[in-house]
C-alpha cells in the first residue's frame, strides 16, 4: 500500500506539471508527443522500481537503430504501460484504448499528449483515428507504440494479434520491432494492486521489414509477428492454440495509404 500510494503521488505530481507544459504546446502536436516521451523516461522507470520490478533490457540499441518504427509489445499487466513509456523512443506515438483517459492525472495528461486513443466500440471512429495517426507519423517522421493483442492477457499467455498494427504498417511502411516483456503479469496481475518483486526481462527483437507487405497477405504477416513473440516467450507465456485473427475486431481497421 505504501508503494502504491507513493506511485500515485509521483504520477499525480509529474502529470500535473507536465500537463501545464502540454497546454502551452497545444498548437504543436509533435512537440506534445515528445514532451510526454520525456515524462515517460522518468515516470516509467520510477514506477518499475516502486513495483519491485528490476528490468533487464536486452538489445536496447535496436530501439534507436530501427526508428522510426512500429513497436509492438505483448500485454499481460498494468506494468506494461510503464515499460512502454520508459522504453519508447523520443518521437514515439502511443496507441491506447480510450479507457486510459479514466485514470486520474495519467489519463488527463494522455488526453493532451498528442498520443492516440481509440474507441473499440465505435468502428468508424477508430478507423478515422488510425488513418489520422498513419498520416501524422508519416508527415513528422515519428514512430508508433501499440499492443497488438488489444487487451491484457489474463494468464500472461500470448493472445491472437488484432489487425490494426498491420494496417498501420501497410499505410506507413515502417518496420515492425517486437518488444517482448517476460513475466510482467507475475509482478502486477490484472485487476489487482498487489506487487510481486521480479527480475523483468525485456527483449527487443530485430526489425521485421514491411516494405513488401500487401493487404491480401495480411494473415501471413500477422502469423510472422505472432511467431516472433511465441518463439521468444517462456513456456508459461506461450500461446496454447494457434493464432486466429479476429476479422471483426475493432483493431482490424483499414488505414492503407491511398
Amino acid at each position: 500500500m505504501i508503494r502504491l500510494a507513493v506511485g500515485f503521488l509521483l504520477v499525480a505530481v509529474c502529470s500535473t506539471l507536465t500537463l501545464f507544459v502540454a497546454l502551452l504546446l497545444l498548437p504543436w502536436r509533435p512537440a506534445r508527443v515528445k514532451l510526454c516521451n520525456y515524462y515517460g523516461k522518468f515516470v516509467g522507470r520510477a514506477i518499475l522500481w516502486l513495483a519491485g520490478a528490476t528490468p533487464e533490457v536486452r538489445h536496447r540499441e535496436r530501439i534507436e537503430q530501427f526508428r522510426p518504427a512500429i513497436y509492438v509489445s505483448n500485454h499481460a499487466s498494468t506494468l506494461d504501460a510503464f515499460v512502454a513509456i520508459w522504453i519508447c523512443p523520443i518521437g514515439g506515438c502511443g496507441v491506447a484504448k480510450k479507457e486510459i483517459l479514466r485514470i486520474p492525472f495519467f489519463g488527463w495528461l494522455y488526453l493532451l499528449s498528442g498520443h492516440l486513443t481509440i474507441d473499440r466500440g465505435d468502428r468508424s471512429s477508430a478507423i478515422a483515428a488510425m488513418r489520422d495517426t498513419a498520416d501524422f507519423v508519416r508527415k513528422n517522421g515519428l514512430s508508433i507504440w501499440i499492443w497488438p493483442e488489444g487487451t491484457r492477457s489474463r494468464d500472461g499467455r500470448l493472445q491472437p494479434l488484432k489487425k490494426g498494427f498491420a494496417h498501420l504498417a501497410l499505410a506507413t511502411k515502417l518496420p515492425i520491432v517486437p518488444v517482448v516483456v517476460h513475466r510482467a503479469h507475475e509482478n502486477w496481475a490484472k485487476h489487482t494492486f498487489m506487487f510481486q518483486p521480479i527480475d523483468l526481462k525485456i527483449d527487443i527483437l530485430p526489425a521485421i521489414s514491411t516494405t513488401s507487405w500487401q493487404p491480401e497477405t495480411i494473415e501471413v504477416h500477422l502469423a510472422e509477428v505472432h511467431k516472433a513473440f511465441a518463439d521468444q516467450l517462456g513456456d508459461s507465456q506461450k500461446p496454447l492454440t494457434a493464432p486466429v485473427a479476429d476479422s471483426q475486431s475493432q483493431d482490424a481497421v483499414v488505414v492503407e495509404k491511398s
